[in-house]
C-alpha cells in the first residue's frame, strides 16, 4: 500500500494499540516494559511503568487500562530488528494488571487460574457484559516451551476460568461483529480458530480431532506467523502477521480477503480509529514504530473506551 504513514519511531518493541478519545494512542513498549501515549505528532509519554513484558492492552468498563504482562524476555538487535529469544533469566511472572491511567499505579489482578500459573498472558478483548477473553501464549525458555491457553476473567479480580485448553501459542483474540463468536489466533502454525459462545466464559467445543475444541477458520502455508488481531465493521479478522511482514485479512468463512505488506518480519497488531474508525494503527515492533493508513470497511467499536 502507498498511503502507509509513520507516526512514531524510537520504540521499544511497541504492541496493543487503543486509540484514545483525544486521538493519541496508547500501546505497550515490551522490551521497555511501559506503558506509552502516542499523541498525532509522534511524541511519546510514558503513562505506567509496568515491568515484565507487557503485551495486550485494552480499557475496561471502568476506564482503566487492562494488561496481559508475560513477565519479561531476553531482547537483541540484529541487521536493525529488535527481537526476544528463548531465555530463562529474564523472566518474572505471567499475570494480568490493571492500570489507572490518571496516575499510572499498578494492580496486579490474577497470576494464577486455579492451581496453574499464568505463563505469558498475552492479548485481551472485552465483551459487553463487562468481562475479558485473555490468551496465554505460556513461555519459550531456553530448553522448553509451556502450552498456551485460553481464559476469561472479570476486571474486579473475582473471577477467572479456563475456557480452551491446550493451544499452540495462541496470541491474537477478538469477538465477531455481534458477539457470538471467539476468534483466536495460534501464533507459530499459523492458525486462526473460532468458538461459538454460549455464556460469558463459556463456550461450545468440537470433538476430537479439534485439540481444543476449536472450529478451523484458516491456516496460513509457508513460514508464517499470526499475531495479534482485530476485527473490522464487516466482520473480517484482521491479523498481524509475523515473519513476512503483512497484515493479513481474512473473512469469517475463512477466505483470504486482502494481503497488505508492511515491511516489518515483526508485525504485532492492528486498531482502528478515526472518522468512521476508518484509519488502521499498525505496529511495526522489529524496527519500533507505529504506522496508520487507510481501511476501507472501518473498523469494529470496542466494547468499552471507544
Amino acid at each position: 500500500m502507498t498511503n502507509i504513514r509513520t507516526i512514531a519511531t524510537g520504540l521499544l518493541f511497541p504492541e496493543g494499540p487503543v486509540v484514545l478519545q483525544d486521538g493519541s494512542i496508547a500501546l505497550v513498549e515490551i522490551a521497555r516494559g511501559t506503558i506509552t501515549r502516542v499523541f498525532p505528532d509522534g511524541r511519546t509519554q510514558v503513562m505506567a511503568d509496568t515491568g515484565g513484558g507487557p503485551n495486550g492492552l485494552a480499557i475496561g468498563p471502568d476506564g482503566c487500562f487492562y494488561v496481559c504482562n508475560s513477565g519479561g524476555s531476553h531482547w537483541i538487535t540484529e541487521d536493525g530488528i529488535l527481537r526476544s529469544i528463548p531465555s530463562d533469566n529474564y523472566y518474572t511472572s505471567g499475570r494480568i494488571e490493571r492500570v489507572d491511567p490518571a496516575n499510572g499505579k499498578v494492580e496486579i489482578l490474577y497470576e494464577s487460574c486455579g492451581e496453574h500459573a499464568l505463563r505469558g498472558p498475552n492479548d485481551l478483548v472485552f465483551d459487553r457484559h463487562g468481562g475479558f477473553y485473555f490468551t496465554d501464549l505460556g513461555k519459550n525458555l531456553a530448553r522448553s516451551h509451556d502450552h498456551g491457553g485460553l481464559y476469561y476473567a472479570k476486571p474486579d479480580g473475582s473471577m477467572i476460568v479456563e475456557v480452551a485448553y491446550p493451544m499452540l501459542t495462541p496470541n491474537g483474540v477478538g469477538l465477531s461483529p455481534d458477539g457470538a463468536t471467539l476468534y483466536v489466533a495460534e501464533m507459530d502454525p499459523s492458525r486462526l480458530w473460532a468458538f461459538d459462545i454460549i455464556a460469558p466464559g463459556r463456550v461450545s467445543k468440537l470433538p476430537f480431532p479439534s485439540p481444543h475444541g476449536g472450529r478451523l477458520v484458516a491456516g496460513l502455508p509457508g513460514f508464517q506467523g499470526f499475531d495479534s488481531l482485530a476485527v473490522d465493521a464487516a466482520g473480517n479478522i484482521v491479523l498481524a502477521t509475523l515473519y513476512t511482514g503483512k497484515i493479513t485479512v481474512i473473512s469469517s468463512k475463512g477466505e483470504i480477503v486482502r494481503e497488505i505488506d508492511t515491511g516489518d518480519p515483526l508485525t504485532t497488531n492492528v486498531c482502528f480509529g478515526g472518522p468512521d474508525r476508518r484509519t488502521a494503527y499498525v505496529t511495526l515492533a522489529g524496527r519500533g514504530e507505529l504506522v496508520a493508513f487507510d481501511w476501507p470497511e472501518g473498523g469494529l467499536p470496542l466494547a468499552f473506551g471507544d
